[in-house]
């Protein structure tokens, strides 16, 4: 008990900390996103959490509205460099890992941590075994 308490206290403190600098790189890229080809902002992917929960990811957009999930024959989503369906803005983000800075917005709701695996979709938690 006094570890998950002791990891939650340093998410909400890291948290806190980048809060300032994720508000700034939204507002620099927000326009960006924006303006390339007048869709949202934020990517919201759903994703699943500890213990089987549901719930929505933050990200900053790197692809074209509405473009199609590409899927590999193992059943992973193509995220290549040379991905057709990336931004110009998109691919600067990714280069640079900008595009997940907002992800700290769910470290703070206590959705995910700071520390620990990377929440998956749930299309892929059903090819999990054991």
């Amino acid at each position: 008990m006094y570890l998950r308490f002791g990891k939650r206290v340093c998410d909400i403190v890291v948290g806190l900390i980048a809060l300032p600098f994720v508000l700034i790189i939204v507002a620099i890229c927000a326009p960006l996103i924006y303006f390339e080809d007048k869709g949202p902002i934020f990517y919201n992917a759903p994703r699943v959490g500890k213990d089987g929960r549901d719930f929505t990811m933050y990200k900053l957009r790197s692809m074209k509205v509405n473009a199609p999930d590409l899927v590999m024959e193992d059943g992973s989503t193509y995220n290549g460099a040379d991905d057709p369906r990336m931004t110009r803005i998109g691919a600067f983000m990714r280069k640079a890992s900008i595009d997940e800075m907002p992800q700290f917005i769910n470290v703070l709701k206590g959705d995910m941590s700071v520390v620990g695996p990377r929440p998956d979709l749930r299309r892929e938690t059903e090819l999990y075994e054991g």
